[in-house]
């Protein structure tokens, strides 16, 4: 089967910060909505529906054509259709404009600072103000609310990482997986969506539970998905789980805690139970690193580990059959996998 990650087609529309830009603004005023349908509407019409100045329609309609997003000639103005199959992917396209909105004035005001002090970067980060887990502990309206705005954005990636996941690690011996930091379960929701056989837990904080709870509702899986509320530094991991899981989380985590939590890990598996960490790897001036859309993962880089971190400590844990799979997708990804050894 090959390996195709279509959803990666949204980032050929972000390609400058114009493009983002008038993408974004495209997407705000409606008219992104108003040719959704395929149809053609005149510039007129697409003022009306935008409420924009005359001139700055012209604007917009010459950046978003340059940018493939439409195409116009006489019968009036349309979504090109490489666009129309990047809306398949809207919520991700927005989930990277949302962070592009932050990661932006991050960047160009800050990433000197970042170069000198980490810590002081954020700080003063309206990116790392969003990601504040402090405020997913007490389930207040506010906190709730506020925890919501990152899970959404974290739940778009999940939603389409799981299968380029699924495709290079083979989940189907397993039968219960509990996936540590899991947010609002897409991750998990997904793999149980392919095997129907499996039931997971997501350990997570209070406000990121509730969410989830909300977010798998109604879904056909729900009922083998189930949230636990708690500190995976602090509180004990579930038991009865043969595939324990980190994804994109472990990297949240200074060297120590992060260690810790792969030892609580080895001591929640049974024996030959098995170990899976998917990550992005550092990104600097690796392919995809570069681009305007992998920008906010440029700001996380200094704490994106090198695979062979993870590998070192699941062999000195005694994890046996260590593998390593390495992935571009947006960014350069990994999956470190490892099985606890049998009991003698």
């Amino acid at each position: 089967m090959a390996l195709r990650d279509d959803y990666l087609c949204v980032d050929r529309f972000l390609g400058s910060l114009a493009d983002a830009r008038a993408l974004a603004a495209a997407l705000e005023l409606g008219l992104v909505d108003a040719l959704a349908d395929g149809s053609r509407r005149s510039a007129a019409d697409l003022r009306a529906v935008c409420r924009a100045d005359r001139r700055g329609m012209g604007l917009l309609l010459d950046l978003l054509g340059g940018n493939g997003v439409v195409e116009a000639d006489r019968a009036g103005v349309r979504l090109t259709p490489g666009f129309r199959s990047a809306l398949a992917y809207r919520d991700l396209l927005e989930a990277k404009l949302s962070l592009l909105r932050l990661a932006l004035p991050d960047f160009i005001g800050g990433f000197t600072t970042l170069l000198r002090s980490p810590p002081q970067f954020t700080g003063a980060s309206r990116l790392f103000d969003l990601f504040d887990y402090g405020r997913a502990v007490d389930c207040t309206p506010g906190n709730v609310e506020h925890t919501r705005r990152w899970v959404r954005i974290t739940t778009a990636w999940a939603r389409y990482e799981a299968g380029p996941c699924m495709r290079r690690f083979d989940f189907a011996p397993h039968r219960r997986m509990l996936d540590v930091g899991g947010n609002s379960g897409e991750f998990l929701l997904r793999i149980c969506r392919r095997h129907p056989d499996l039931r997971g837990t997501v350990l997570d904080l209070p406000a990121v539970c509730r969410i989830g709870r909300e977010h798998v509702a109604g879904e056909p899986e729900a009922d083998r998905i189930a949230f636990v509320e708690g500190n995976a530094l602090r509180d004990p991991l579930p038991a009865g789980h043969d595939l324990i899981s980190f994804k994109s989380m472990l990297h949240d985590w200074p060297e120590a805690e992060a260690g810790r939590l792969m030892e609580r890990a080895h001591d929640a598996l049974p024996p030959g139970g098995t170990l899976l960490i998917f990550e992005r790897a550092p990104v600097g001036g690796r392919p995809g690193g570069r681009t305007l859309a992998s920008l906010p993962f440029l700001l996380f880089s200094p704490w994106f580990r090198s695979p062979d971190w993870y590998v070192e400590r699941l062999r000195r844990l005694g994890f046996r059959e260590v593998r390593v799979r390495h992935l571009l997708l947006d960014t350069p990804f990994f999956l470190v996998r490892g099985r606890k050894a049998q009991a003698r």
